[in-house]
């Protein structure tokens, strides 16, 4: 296996940390060191389904973004379907997978200056099937980076847990990013928690502050999430939800909160509201509305429905109900797409300006001058 070509792994302690936000910051910060990068994600839960095979999502994201020039099956070669943990504990098959991510490794660090690894979770994740982050780093020859997320206590609590597995699996933690800080709290965070860690012998590299627009939906997401029909042909799919408002109430109470970046979702036989909504966009109110969710699987008459024809929002429409929308809504895992643009260049700037990326540099080996 290639041992020539620098990489580092980033790990989390838990799901939603922050992995992929780091991940796709710090290829954005290393491309000053190292002008040819490469990417894997060796073990992936969330997969889609390309070219007749289960790709990734974080890696597609990052193919889409930096255009690395590599095959896609290289820089995800494990996906964990459904029956995978079934089929493995039946035949175990631990040496042909790990040979699998290796092989891949090589292809995808052939002519690279750097590659960056991201795991799949906390350091135990995958050890059902001898591939927990720990082991995958141990199998890469990688050091690696912890994310974790906010306070001073829980942080610091769970990396520990997390870096005695590494420590068993004989790998080098080379310091701990911590994610999602409230802005106030910035300063404070970064001089505890970078004690805390240093007398667990861990550096802290960074602490990010919080960021809304990293945590809003977008209204692709949510038509994904919701397996929903597109009503209209309108512009906005991009658009992110900063509110979400069940328009069961009378017309101008409606209207009177379908505000800039609000979702509304409303019953589907609601066409009072929609031809009120109709008639205040024609006097140009309501007009930063993210997008409008029909429920109960009703469709609108259709004078309503030629009105939403001509709204420059997306109309989409769905047989649930309409709590049952909004609470899938509100506990959707949102993930950065290729086409959250703007949502990428904040990653990119928080991670320049808040992680140490000459020390992490320097701890890879690398010159950072």
């Amino acid at each position: 296996m290639n041992t020539r070509t620098p990489r580092v792994f980033i790990a989390a302690t838990r799901q939603n940390d922050g992995k992929t936000t780091v991940s796709l910051g710090l290829l954005a910060a290393f491309q000053k060191y190292y002008p040819r990068l490469g990417f894997i994600k060796p073990v992936g839960q969330r997969f889609v389904e390309i070219a007749e095979q289960k790709i990734d999502e974080d890696t597609v994201l990052m193919d889409s973004v930096y255009k690395l020039d590599c095959p896609l099956v290289d820089m995800s070669p494990i996906a964990v379907e459904p029956e995978f943990t079934r089929k493995y504990l039946e035949k175990g098959q631990d040496e042909e997978l790990k040979s699998r991510i290796q092989q891949a490794f090589d292809r995808v660090a052939a002519g690279r200056d750097f590659v960056l690894c991201e795991g799949s979770g906390h350091a135990g994740v995958g050890a059902v099937f001898d591939l927990s982050n720990a082991q995958v780093a141990r199998v890469l020859g990688s050091k690696v980076i912890i994310v974790s997320r906010g306070g001073i206590g829980k942080p610091i609590d769970e990396v520990t847990l997390n870096k005695a597995l590494f420590e068993k699996e004989g790998v080098e933690i080379i310091g701990v990013i911590i994610n999602k800080v409230i802005p106030e709290k910035l300063a404070y965070i970064t001089d505890f928690a970078s004690r805390g860690l240093a007398r667990k012998g861990l550096r802290l590299l960074g602490v990010l502050p919080y960021q809304p627009i990293l945590t809003r939906p977008s209204l692709a997401s949510i038509y994904e999430e919701l397996q929903a029909e597109r009503i209209n042909d309108g512009n906005g799919m991009h658009n992110l939800v900063t509110e979400v408002v069940i328009g069961a109430m009378g017309v101008e109470n409606a209207l009177r909160r379908f505000c800039s970046g609000t979702l509304a979702i409303v019953p589907g036989d609601r066409d009072d509201i929609f031809m009120a909504l109709s008639a205040a966009l024609g006097r140009g109110e309501c007009t930063g509305l993210a997008g409008l969710v029909l429920t109960e699987g009703c469709r609108p008459g259709p004078v309503a429905l030629h009105a939403m024809a001509r709204m420059r929002f997306p109309v989409l429409l769905t047989h649930e109900d309409s709590y049952e929308v909004a609470s899938r809504v509100h506990d959707l895992i949102v993930k950065t797409r290729p086409y959250d643009t703007e949502k990428i260049h904040v990653i990119r700037d928080l991670v320049a300006q808040y992680v140490d990326v000459p020390a992490l540099v320097k701890a890879l080996g690398g010159n950072p001058s």
